[in-house]
């Protein structure tokens, strides 16, 4: 298992497993799960390292930096601190 960190609530997720259904019983508003709304962005704050790369959604999105949509993140393993 993988650690998220999600305004201060730790989260056990499992490894290269999206992490929409997590986020979303912790409260970031998740609109499509598809990654064309951009309701669910989040800002990486520690473990970018630690996340799938980013999908061509977030990508047409104009996702950037530290930005991602929460609902096409996956955790790779270690921990990742978001806020949103």
């Amino acid at each position: 298992m993988a650690k998220l960190v999600l305004n201060d609530q730790e989260i056990e997720v499992e490894e290269n497993v999206r992490i929409v259904d997590s986020i979303e019983e912790a409260g970031v508003p998740i609109g499509c799960s598809n990654g064309v709304c951009g309701t669910c962005e989040v800002e990486v704050i520690e473990g970018m390292e630690n996340l799938n790369s980013m999908t061509e959604e977030e990508e047409d999105m104009g996702m950037e930096g530290n930005k991602r949509l929460g609902c096409m993140c996956e955790v790779t393993g270690g921990k990742v601190v978001m806020e949103y």
